[in-house]
């Protein structure tokens, strides 16, 4: 069976917690810090993202084994919290969910995501995806955010005809 992506409902948002939370881990470990956002997030605060974000899921029959967030911000995709069940990785599914994202924001200039400089499989995946990095920002002493940004399909310096 394969996966179905779809809008995420409210209803979702207990199941997107615990994912994340279980997705999260691996990233905790890699910065020796349990304190990620990603893991403090509560669910009011998750709820209350489905009035500022398009969320995501990823369906396997009932399960839900991944998700992605996105907000447009002047013609800016922003694109966040990005998890697929462990089980699962590897398999493109994270790719899709990123394709999906873009394109339910089809008409931004660009798209822009960060992870965290040791994120390495992460960092492997935005760059085959055509993000580049944009910026850095230092967080703790553990850890340095990589900003990476992909053009959008209907920025005009893609479009020359020159």
């Amino acid at each position: 069976m394969e996966p179905i992506i779809a809008q995420a409902r409210v209803r979702d948002a207990e199941a997107i917690l615990k994912l994340q939370y279980l997705c999260y881990q691996t990233e905790a470990a890699l910065y020796e810090d349990y304190t990620i956002a990603p893991l403090t997030q509560c669910l009011t605060d998750l709820l209350s993202e489905y009035d500022t974000h398009t969320i995501l899921v990823a369906r396997l029959g009932e399960e839900i084994v991944g998700s992605v967030r996105g907000q447009l911000r002047e013609d800016v995709c922003h694109i966040g919290r990005l998890i697929v069940h462990p089980r699962l990785q590897g398999r493109g599914l994270g790719t899709k969910l990123l394709d999906a994202m873009e394109e339910r924001f089809g008409s931004a200039t660009r798209y822009e995501l960060f992870t965290g400089s040791r994120s390495e499989r992460n960092l492997y995946l935005y760059r085959k995806l055509g993000y580049v990095s944009l910026r850095e920002e230092t967080v703790s002493p553990q850890l340095r955010l990589v900003f990476l940004e992909k053009q959008g399909v209907s920025n005009p310096s893609k479009n020359s005809f020159l």
